[in-house]
Order: structure tokens, then sequence, then C-alpha cells
């Protein structure tokens, strides 16, 4: 049976070496792509990275996509070389293409599993044909398209550079012409059944009468214009009943040669993707995963931006950021989300914040956290304009209650998180800090804040800090102040923007009693002599 059946396929030649030799092609991830961190950084919780990321992969949770964005970047060019490839993806015709890909191999992985479940092995053995068809349709379809598109990425150029060379590859097209054939020869395969009672016969097909179109003439005379249809509508179901099964196996026996190379097939193609292609399908989701996420922000008018990013200069600018999570929430309910500007020239290193409480200060600091790992990651960022700085490592030090499972303080815990932090932090590290030390007195809280920012200052890493204290937003020539500002016409309401000036936490008390007639001269006035 063997003999007979491989000569149903086309016979192996000579390997084509110039082509089935190694194909190289740089990841379309770039540098990153052999970095998956499945542990989640420490910093994702306090800067709201971690429901972003939730967010974005959740839609594809088969590609395992969140340790890709659980890596930063160590390099300008890599981040540049994922820059290129979100431009070229947001263009529409090559989204298109790449999305009709995808959705191929999405089809072919659906027929893959019952390939293997179905308990009849010759049906396994025809899923797992269409499966290699499948995979054939969605390559050899890419390759077609991606010539016409206007490619401006290195990584998707070198992509439809090895797509072609692999389509036209001795191993695929060999793979492809005994799919064919046997296509070929399963569809000319033909055969009669007989029903008598319980019996059911299966015969070679002899040029039989064949009685549908005699008895469709014979019914034709009854026929007079628009007529109800009476054909019973069979229920569609995925793989064969125990009758369709005896009948497909005495069809095989009737043509051993055919199901034989059918057979062979699968044995010799099991695995038949190429570990390229698999590894692109999974890797370009995290540019789409992305693309997809913020596209309702860019539908409502906010701006992103592909930032500059460099580890030559720690000059930082943002116009009209704002806290992508904070973002998704207010998006989704309809509110406006107000956007901030911030900057770090020169010397300066270190952005202190103070202001009224919920006036968006903490956000203020999560923002600053998320722009810089989306852009050290090759993301677009949720700004108007963006130049950042491409850090190590990023920490963050947020206010936490007291956990009872560690025996510490809570003042005590603050101190050993934010000691463990200063022994890891380099020049090139990124530092933002919440509201620390405010459980102990505040001729404490200002001491101990004092020495970490110094010492922060002393290391030249980027900070923000988010205090209570406002002396804090004076000590070195290194520090910027932002003040969260409050609306001038009602000073009771937070207008959510922050102003770069001197802290003055009494202005906005002084605000409140005036508008309420408690200041000194009101009093004066209220008060008869």
């Amino acid at each position: 049976m063997d003999a007979a059946a491989s000569s149903t396929l086309p016979p192996a030649r000579e390997v084509d070496r110039g082509l089935d030799k190694a194909i190289p092609f740089e990841s379309i991830l770039g540098e990153g792509a052999s970095v998956h961190t499945a542990e989640q950084p420490d910093c994702f919780h306090d800067l709201g990275l971690d429901q972003i990321v939730e967010a974005v992969v959740s839609p594809w949770k088969d590609y395992d996509l969140a340790g890709f964005f659980h890596a930063s970047l160590s390099s300008e060019d890599a981040i540049v070389y994922r820059q290129e490839v979100m431009r070229d993806l947001e263009q529409p015709d090559i989204m298109a293409v790449v999305r009709g890909f995808t959705d191929r191999l999405v089809g072919m992985r659906q027929q893959l599993p019952l390939a293997t479940k179905s308990y009849n092995e010759r049906e396994r053995n025809r899923w797992h044909l269409g499966a290699v068809q499948r995979y054939g349709e969605a390559i050899t379809t890419l390759s077609q398209e991606l010539t016409s598109l206007l490619l401006r990425s290195r990584g998707l150029r070198r992509w439809r550079e090895y797509i072609e060379r692999y389509s036209q590859s001795s191993s695929f097209t060999r793979l492809m012409e005994q799919a064919a054939w046997l296509e070929r020869d399963l569809a000319a395969i033909t055969y009669t059944v007989t029903i008598e009672g319980a019996d059911v016969s299966v015969r070679r097909y002899a040029d039989e009468p064949d009685y549908t179109a005699e008895i469709e003439q014979t019914f034709a005379k009854f026929r007079r214009g628009a007529v109800k249809d009476y054909l019973a509508k069979l229920p569609v179901t995925v793989g064969l009943n125990h009758i369709e099964a005896q009948v497909l196996d005495c069809v095989a026996r009737l043509n051993p040669e055919v199901f034989g190379a059918l057979s062979i097939f699968r044995q010799e193609h099991q695995v038949f993707v190429d570990p390229q292609v698999e590894r692109f399908d999974r890797e370009i989701h995290f540019y789409i995963g992305w693309l997809d996420f913020i596209a309702p922000f860019k539908r409502a008018g906010l701006a992103f931006d592909y930032p500059d990013v460099s580890n030559a200069t720690k000059d930082i600018e943002v116009h009209s950021g704002f806290d992508l999570a904070l973002g998704r929430r207010l998006l989704g309910e309809q509110q406006s989300i107000v956007c901030n500007d911030f900057n770090l020239h020169g010397e300066e290193r270190m952005i202190v914040v103070t202001g009224p409480n919920q006036g968006g200060k903490t956000t203020f600091a999560r923002m600053f956290g998320q722009l810089h790992w989306l852009a050290c990651i090759g993301c677009s960022v949720p700004a108007a304009q963006a130049q950042l700085f491409l850090f190590d490592r990023m920490f963050s030090h947020f206010e936490r209650e007291e956990d009872i499972r560690n025996l510490r303080g809570k003042l005590h815990d603050d101190l050993v998180r934010m000691h463990h932090i200063l022994a890891q932090t380099t020049p090139r590290s990124i530092v933002v800090i919440n509201e620390i030390f405010s459980s102990t007195t505040l001729e404490d809280a200002l001491y101990l804040g004092d020495e970490v920012l110094k010492r922060l200052a002393q290391l030249d890493a980027i900070t923000v800090c988010v205090t209570f204290l406002d002396e804090l937003a004076s000590f070195s020539p290194s520090v910027v102040s932002m003040v969260a500002a409050i609306d001038p016409v009602d000073p009771t309401a937070r207008s959510f923007r922050l102003e770069r000036r001197p802290a003055d936490g009494l202005a906005h008390a002084l605000a409140i009693a005036e508008k309420y007639h408690v200041t000194g001269d009101w009093l004066k006035k209220r008060i008869p002599p």
C-alpha cells in the first residue's frame, strides 16, 4: 500500500539550497523580541500600567502578549525600529493585509485541533490536509498582497523579503503541490451507497444512471411560478457520526492508494508551520493590540505621538500628556480628559508636585511614568508631542496601607521600600514617588523627605515627587516646582491642571477664606468696633 500511496504524490525534488538554506529575518519586534518577561514589573500597579496592559492584551489572550509590555528596550534604534512598524500599520491598506493574514492563520489553527481530537483516523488526516491548505493560502496571499504595498519600516520590508523567498522555496512549494494532488485525488473519488432496510452498502461507482435529472424532469410540469421549498435543512455539524465514519471506512477500502497517501502526507508534515511565520503571527499582535487600544482615544480627538527617546540628554518635554489608565475610564464615562504639559531642561532633574488634595497630583505622577515606559517599549504615547529619556530601570514608591503580614509599621515599611529603591537606582533610572512618610510627624516627614530627595539628586536620577511638604519644592536648583492649580473663579473647584511655579500652600487656603469672607479683613469688617 505504501508504494502505491506514494505514487499519488509529486516526487521529492532536489532541495533548492539557495532558498531552503536558513533565510535570515530579524524579528518584527527587533531587539526586544527575545525579552519576554512574564513577571510584571513592581512599578506597574502604582503607575496604572497594569490596567493599560490588561486592556491591550485581553482581546488577544491566545498570543500571550503581556510579557512584551513588561520589558523596556535598551537602545534608541530598537525603539525607532518598533515605531517604524507601528507607523506602517497605521496605514489602512497595510493593516488590512496583515489582519487578513492573521485571520487566515486563525482559521488554520481552528482546524488543527480537529486533526488530533477526532476518533476517526481518516477524518483526522483530512482535517490536517485542510489546515495545510489554509496555511498555504495564507502564505501565498500575503506574498502577493505585500508586493504592492509601500512599506517604510525595516521590520515589514524584511518580512516581505522573507515571505517572498519562503513562498518560493522548494520545501513550501512541494508541500503545496502534495496538498493540491491529494485534494484533487480525493475530489475525484466517486462511489454509490445502497440502503436496504438496516443494511448500507458502499460500492465503486460503475456508471449507474443518475436519477436526479429524470426525477426533476418528471415533476417539472407541476411547478408553476414560485413554490414553497420543502427541502429539509440538515444541521451542519463538525465531525462524523458513527454511520458516516463507517461509510468513510468503506470508501477508504475502495481507494487505498489515495487514503494511504493522505496518511503518509500527515506523517511527513506533522509540523508544517514555519517557525518564523508562527513567531511573526504572535509578535505582530503587539502592534495590533496597541493600535486597537488607542483607536477610541484618537477618535475622541486625543493626540498620540511617537516620541524622541534618547539617553544622550536628560532634557524632557511633553505637551498635552494625559494619564492613559484614568483616560480609559473617563472615556467610557464620556467625561472630558484634562491634559498637562511639563519639561526638564539643562541641570533640572526633579519635579516636586504640590497643591490641594484631589487636584491631579497623583494622576500627573502616573502619567510621567506611563509616558516613559510606553516610549521605551516602542509604543506611541498619549501626548501631542514628547521628548523623553531612555531609562535603565523605573521605580515607584506610592503610599500603601499597612501590611500586617510583614510585622512592620507603616513608617518602617516606607523606609525599607525606599532603601531598596535607592540601593538600585542609577543615574539613568527614573523614580516616581507619591506621598511618602505621611504617617509620621511633619518635622520627621520633612527631614526624611529631604534626605531621600537629596540622595536622588546626588545620583542624578530623573525623579517626580508628589508631596504635601512645600519645603521640598525648592531645596536644590535641580528641582522644578509644579503646583496643582485651582479654578480661578471657584477656588473650591479643581482644574486638574498643573502649573510650573513656586509652591505656596497658603494661596489655596487664602482663596477659600476669601470666598467665604473669613479673611482677617472680612472679619474686621464684620466685628463691630
